[in-house]
């Protein structure tokens, strides 16, 4: 597929033909609303890691299928109560630092399942 000034030159690709009904374009760039699904139907798993961040310890969530708001919300309350920083990457809840009983518990009283994973 070539591309000139943001317009579509030509393609082989059927699916080109196909555009998202929302935004228009393909590969579609709008947001998907994702629903969340509520608490008791959701396993929580938390790990710690340490590669690639040069030996700091960052404790992840992940597994949780919420909406990007929902998921943001949950990831600035966890960070609140272990009183640190974080992000939400590629659906998935990073804390700086050691926290997996602090976050351990705040989700189950959540009403999450909760499970350890990895070390």
């Amino acid at each position: 597929m070539s591309e000139k000034r943001g317009r579509l030159v030509y393609s082989t690709d059927a699916q080109v033909m196909q555009r998202c009904p929302r935004c228009g374009k393909y590969p579609c760039i709008c947001r998907r609303a994702v629903v969340s699904l509520p608490p008791d139907k959701q396993t929580a798993r938390i790990s710690q890691e340490r590669k690639g961040r040069k030996g700091k310890t960052v404790t992840l969530v992940s597994g949780l299928q919420l909406a990007e708001d929902d998921l943001g919300a949950l990831a600035k309350m966890l960070k609140t109560l272990c009183g640190a920083g974080g992000t939400v990457r590629e659906g998935q809840i990073e804390v700086q630092g050691e926290h997996r009983d602090k976050i351990a518990a705040k989700l189950a009283e959540l009403g999450y399942k909760v499970k350890r994973s990895g070390g």
